[in-house]
């Protein structure tokens, strides 16, 4: 077997459910790896040399210098549902499928996390927390929080995830739920339950905003001075799409001035984040590791599609869901 299979920055696979591990075995050799977020290109070829297959976390860039530097490398297989962290032209260039898991194995894990995320600091379950544990049960009184019920909630993005979040907070929450979506119609918004609306509109209107919009070059920082000066005051927001659709330091600010009543982020712009971030300065802003897909359903469902995807490859045939810069999905639903 002169297979070989790298596993890159993934925190999860293999590990929780040591079967995928023993099903790749059977394929090849098989190695985890560990590498910076910012590596470049041509370093990141160099450590990967004679790995033929890598499955792939949110981290590192497979950039067109990765490709131009890499020996043959017949599969990218995503241990996710995002691949803005590889350059599709690169890849097909190079002969080089890229594939990612369905996106329905991550849908309810990741909106129920936006909710979750949201909730813990709306009612300030940490700060109350924390307070049981220094024994102040008495201060209760301190740590009154905002319910979400009947509220109304901006969702930036009603794709895959954002539309369950929509689901969730109409029927669930009794919310009135305004759905920025440029790529979608107001007849396929309501039927998650929102109200098709531009982003102006969102910002201004909205009592809580959850972003779950995919990342791509025309929303980099699509939330920033300008935008949070437009939302209302005291508005609380839930990310657990991608950090970098914030610029980080205007949010910063807007915390720092009462803006904001409380941040909820499962992702930041670069990852793995440290306890020196400036967001862990503020008691009303929650921080998760990029976790929203950590349930046991969710990552059995990712962790065997990426296992099928390097047995197809093997096989000659193309891995469900593989992607391309021109058709997105070339098979599969997205």
């Amino acid at each position: 077997m002169g297979n070989k299979i790298a596993i890159v920055n993934s925190s999860s696979f293999g590990r929780v459910f040591p079967d995928h591990l023993k099903r790749l075995e059977k394929l090849g050799e098989v190695k985890r790896f560990e590498f910076e977020s910012d590596i470049k290109g041509k370093d990141l070829a160099e450590e990967l040399k004679g790995y033929n297959i890598i499955i792939a976390s949110v981290t590192p860039f497979f950039t067109n210098d990765f490709f131009e530097n890499k020996d043959d490398l017949n599969l990218i297989t995503r241990h996710g549902i995002g691949f803005n962290n590889i350059d599709l032209e690169a890849a097909k260039r190079h002969n080089t499928i890229v594939s990612i898991v369905p996106p329905l194995i991550e849908r309810d894990a990741v909106a129920e996390n936006n909710i979750t995320n949201l909730l813990a600091v709306m009612r300030r379950t940490t700060e109350s927390y924390k307070n049981v544990l220094e024994d102040k049960w008495e201060n209760r009184a301190e740590f009154t929080g905002r319910g979400l019920s009947d509220k109304t909630v901006g969702v930036i993005g009603i794709g895959n995830i954002g539309s369950r979040v929509a689901e969730i907070l109409h029927y669930g929450y009794r919310c009135e739920v305004l759905g920025y979506d440029p790529y979608k119609t107001d007849l396929e918004l309501k039927r998650f339950g929102a109200n098709k609306v531009d982003l102006d509109r969102l910002l201004k209107e909205s009592d809580v905003i959850c972003l779950c919009a995919s990342l791509n070059k025309d929303n980099f920082h699509m939330i920033s001075t300008e935008e949070l000066n437009k939302m209302k005051n005291n508005v609380f927001i839930s990310n657990t799409a991608r950090g970098a659709l914030i610029n980080e330091q205007a949010l910063v600010e807007a915390i720092r001035s009462k803006k904001i009543a409380g941040f909820a982020t499962d992702v930041l712009e670069v990852e793995p984040g440290r306890s020196n971030h400036d967001y862990l300065k503020f008691e009303n802003v929650i921080v998760t590791p990029h976790t929203s897909a950590y349930t046991l359903e969710c990552l059995e469902g990712m962790g065997t599609k990426c296992v099928n995807d390097c047995e197809d490859i093997l096989n000659n045939q193309l891995p469900y869901c593989a992607v391309q810069k021109e058709n997105g999905i070339l098979n599969g639903v997205m």
